[in-house]
């Protein structure tokens, strides 16, 4: 039986409001009893977080973070797994009207350092056992547990000595929610300031998209430290009211099974990697499974995995398309209203509020049906696209968009049939998948430096790193890999 889905326009006017508050329409306005979160340790015992809980522990957290001299507009950094505290000290922080930087617990201590450098982060909120990355940095930092070494400050013994009852910031549908960083082509990481009408086009995803019911047992497998992970199972499930499984363990296809069969999950969403290891041991894997909808993103995916999800899991996997500067836009959605069938190897097609097409590689202008193109955005006719540029990157926002406005060109390349249905073909840089996460060569020059293996730069190299000054073959698409690396000592054929 279909659910009704909020309207388009009835989404834009209450999350892109004047007087829109984050803390409002995330937790104060959903039942105090109904559950938020519940977080699943590797051992499968689980603590259940209901929106009264996340109120009163979040106002303490706000509280602690007017006493450190964070305000509205303030950055606030988290580097932390799936938890309690993270979905406490996020609410913290957006009740304060402070704005979010999410740091990915795998990343190493440059690429760190350029976020909280880039967002002028005025706090860090970090795991203990993540302490250890965070350098010297002007930030306050605050360890999640009851005991820190000075100066850090120990979250449990600060929160306890809050009272709740602080007033919640307004910051409007324009005002900054989250300040999330994209890998591009070259350079330094992109940071998206996130709006708190961005809250429309998750919310929609979560209902309508992924078809999240109040009756689901709902969990979206993916990281908060990035786009799908925070936008899909941390700001969307809130707003719309929706309980979602924190897994506080590292991943393995294993433990991700017995999660869907012990916790009886109905909806799961996660990376097409997730659904390939998952496959790979499909013998760890008894069942029974109750799964209803399954959703895939971040990555195209396979038929053998669509074909052995409808064997094994009980319903096919649908595969999602979007990026970090939108959410989703183009999907194979599950609700009735929306819902067509799948053509394989398809992403779908653009959810309502959002107009795409697939333009010519020498004009901005729609392709043909067939044709392969530019996947892009037609700006004037989405009401639900939110983002207008990255921060302080004037040149790379101009880079996104067509001379005249009119188009966003998403970097990637794909073609659209004569029914409506999108195809991914590639993207058009040397942004790298990994388990359906995007990430940039400066990233993995972070980890990769780290090694003792790695040895200093021999006197051939460029006076700094090759990805910020481009120095690099222009990698692309239409014309695939150079035979040869010419900049590259003693470089072989790839």
């Amino acid at each position: 039986m279909s659910r009704p889905v909020p309207a388009v326009d009835a989404l834009i006017a209450t999350y892109g409001a004047a007087d829109a508050c984050a803390a409002d329409l995330l937790c104060d306005s959903h039942d105090p009893s109904a559950v938020a979160f519940t977080v699943v340790a590797a051992d499968l015992s689980a603590e259940d977080i209901t929106y009264g809980e996340l109120r009163e522990r979040s106002e303490r957290g706000a509280a602690a973070l007017a006493g450190l001299g964070i305000g509205p507009g303030d950055a606030v950094a988290t580097l932390m797994g799936k938890s309690a505290d993270l979905v406490v000290m996020l609410l913290a922080i957006w009740r304060r009207g402070a704005v979010h930087v999410p740091l990915f617990t795998a990343f190493a201590w440059p690429a760190i350092e350029l976020r909280l450098t880039a967002s002028g982060a005025k706090a860090v909120i970090t795991d203990a056992d993540q302490r250890a990355k965070i350098q010297e940095t002007s930030a306050a930092v605050v360890v999640a547990g009851a005991e820190a070494s000075s100066p850090d400050l120990a979250l449990t013994p600060l929160l306890a000595r809050q009272q709740p009852g602080i007033a919640s910031e307004a910051v409007g549908g324009d005002g900054a929610l989250v300040l999330i960083f994209t890998s591009g082509t070259t350079g330094a990481p992109k940071g998206v300031p996130v709006p708190l009408r961005a809250l429309a086009a998750f919310r929609q995803y979560v209902e309508l998209g992924l078809d999240v019911s109040e009756e689901d047992v709902f969990w979206n497998a993916a990281d908060p430290g990035w786009a799908y992970g925070l936008y899909y199972g941390i700001l969307g499930p809130m707003a719309a009211g929706r309980r979602n499984l924190l897994l506080s363990a590292g991943f393995s296809p294993e433990l991700s099974f017995k999660v869907v069969e012990g916790f009886s999950v109905t909806n799961f969403a996660a990376a097409p990697t997730v659904y390939r290891t998952m496959r790979a041991k499909a013998d760890a894997g008894t069942g029974p499974f109750h799964l209803r909808c399954a959703s895939s993103a971040g990555e195209p995916l396979t038929p053998e995995v669509i074909s052995w999800a409808r064997e094994v899991l009980g319903v096919p996997v649908r595969d999602h398309y979007g990026q970090t500067e939108h959410g989703m836009m183009i999907i194979n959605a599950w609700h009735d209203d929306v819902r067509t069938e799948l053509r394989p190897g398809s992403m779908g097609r653009p959810l309502p509020g959002w107009s795409c097409a697939v333009l010519k590689d020498n004009a901005d202008e729609p392709a043909a049906p067939g044709e392969l193109g530019r996947v892009a955005v037609n700006v004037a006719e989405s009401p639900m696209m939110w983002f207008r540029g990255y921060k302080e990157a004037p040149e790379k926002t101009a880079e996104r968009f067509s001379a005249d406005g009119k188009w966003y060109l998403t970097g990637d390349a794909g073609m659209v049939d004569a029914d409506g249905y999108y195809f991914f073909s590639s993207r058009d840089d040397d942004v790298i998948i990994m388990a359906g996460y995007r990430i940039g060569p400066f990233d993995v020059e972070s980890v990769l430096a780290t090694h003792p293996a790695v040895r200093k730069p021999p006197w051939w190299a460029p006076p700094t790193n090759c990805v910020a000054k481009s120095w690099r073959p222009t990698l692309s698409w239409r014309t695939g890999p150079p035979a040869v690396m010419p900049w590259w000592p003693n470089s072989r054929p790839w």
